[in-house]
């Protein structure tokens, strides 16, 4: 595809989408009060309770995933059987990190309940910090 065509394809959705949806961004009155923010540490402790939850969720995904590998067998001379075992490893892999990243962030999240006097500044390297130790893996297939 050309870069011009690419360019007006672009446009022309633009122009379909009148209102775009910012996620990063709340109106500065969006309750017509002026209403402040309010953190305190039951909210943050359900926020690491919850992100736990999911940890324990995925889990029980990594044992369905395992107890549907049962009975597949050697994959010598099976290229679908091959394919589907490198498919299976990834996932295995994608599940076991992603709940690992909830329980690191579950973890944040409530020591930040208990550390309120900390800085915005801190709280925000240390979530940079669990980013950087579990960045997503490349994506797995497509090999020749």
């Amino acid at each position: 595809m050309a870069w011009d065509e690419w360019e007006q394809l672009k446009s022309a959705a633009a122009e379909r989408h009148g209102t775009q949806m910012q996620l990063n961004h709340v109106p500065l009155d969006p309750a017509g009060s002026g209403g402040t923010l309010v953190s305190n540490k039951p909210a943050w402790s359900k926020a690491g309770s919850d992100v736990g939850l999911i940890r324990e969720d995925l889990s029980k995904v990594g044992v369905k995933l395992a107890d549907g590998q049962k009975g597949i067998g050697e994959d010598a001379g099976c290229l679908t059987a091959a394919a589907q075992k490198d498919v299976y490893r990834s996932w295995e892999t994608y599940v076991k990190n992603v709940g690992n990243r909830c329980g690191k962030l579950s973890g944040l999240l409530e020591k930040a309940g208990s550390d309120q006097l900390k800085t915005d500044e801190a709280i925000n390297a240390e979530i940079g910090n669990m980013k950087v130790e579990y960045a997503d893996t490349p994506a797995v297939g497509g090999k020749g």
